[in-house]
């Protein structure tokens, strides 16, 4: 499928675009990325995989600049995963956060529309966050779920979504799917506000863990590499069969839910200073969360049936391999700055 078919990425610098081009490029595809900034610390130029696909600069809400690129390009297939990702900076600003996450989706997908070429497939990367709140016995969210996010990170997602679909429906038939994953983690994810790489930087010494909560809050982790395998596949299928798929919306996660305190305790126990981790926990315990949902989990049942895909990778066995990537992260960034 992949041979040199051309591949438009949104958010290529990001930590899941990185790692799918890094497995697009090792299937042959011709990629472009979209970068709004050149962030040089980023996985795609750790990896070194800059010198392996063409990367545009630009904004995703200027709509022709947007239009040009993919006039240019011809593109087979997008993957839109660009987005302002952060919860707390969507708190403090949702201004920017709703103009990069909602506006710069209907930009794409407008001039998608406009193309005087057909895409084959349009993959547009959501979060389990669209949902908002439901109660602990209403978990895994299914996929027909109504939406109902209350702070501005989740209802920019779900706006996005409802976007997405009505690009997708019976008058303008783009081929697009929407995916909802639960939290992704491994190498490359260089936002540290996530906590797998917050943690697993300050179990490696290089600053101090500040919980946001008290460590209850359950989440449900996947591994960046089921993620990727599954990106490409739905990719796949969504080409072969578009009527079948289209505006399509799917879950993803695990389904073995865990709460924050076990995932800090599990590094910490890997790698960490029993003092430290003693100390953290104390400090859990004094602090409250805000602004974040308290209980998010995913199962896999629709992707199993219409993909025949199911995670591979034990959380443990993924935070091990996330661990070593960190550690040669940071032997790398101390020897440059010698």
């Amino acid at each position: 499928m992949w041979a040199g078919k051309k591949v438009f990425i949104t958010g290529i610098n990001g930590f899941i675009g990185g790692n799918l081009a890094k497995q697009l490029v090792l299937n042959g595809a011709d990629i472009t990325g979209l970068q709004r900034n050149q962030n040089l610390d980023s996985f795609l130029y750790f990896e070194q995989l800059n010198h392996h696909l063409k990367i545009v600069h630009g904004d995703l809400c200027d709509q022709s600049f947007v239009e040009r690129v993919l006039a240019e390009g011809q593109f087979d297939v997008c993957f839109h995963l660009a987005a302002q990702v952060e919860v707390g900076v969507a708190i403090t600003n949702p201004y920017t956060t709703f103009e990069a996450n909602i506006r710069g989706t209907y930009t794409l997908l407008d001039a998608i529309r406009r193309l005087n070429y057909p895409m084959k497939a349009i993959v547009v990367a959501s979060s389990d966050k669209s949902y908002g709140s439901y109660p602990p016995e209403m978990m895994p969210y299914r996929e027909d779920y109504p939406l109902r996010p209350r702070y501005p990170y989740d209802t920019s997602k779900a706006c996005a979504d409802l976007i997405a679909q009505s690009y997708a429906n019976d008058i303008f038939q783009l081929p697009i799917v929407i995916t909802r994953f639960s939290n992704i983690f491994g190498p490359g994810q260089l936002n540290f506000s996530a906590l797998v790489p917050d943690l697993i930087r300050s179990a490696l010494g290089h600053t101090s863990f500040t919980p946001r909560g008290n460590g209850t809050s359950i989440r449900d982790f996947i591994f960046s590499e089921d993620v990727i395998l599954l990106y490409t596949t739905i990719a796949e299928r969504l080409a072969q069969e578009p009527i079948r798929f289209r505006g399509n919306i799917y879950n993803a996660g695990t389904g073995e839910p865990r709460t924050v305190k076990e995932v800090v305790d599990l590094i910490f126990g890997l790698i960490g200073s029993p003092t430290e981790l003693e100390q953290i926990q104390q400090k859990m315990g004094k602090a409250k969360t805000s602004g974040e949902i308290d209980v998010q989990y995913m199962d896999y049942q629709s992707v199993e049936r219409d993909f025949q895909w199911r995670p591979t990778t034990e959380f443990n066995d993924g935070i091990e391999k996330t661990i070593r990537w960190y550690r040669n992260y940071f032997q790398s960034k101390t020897v440059m700055a010698r």
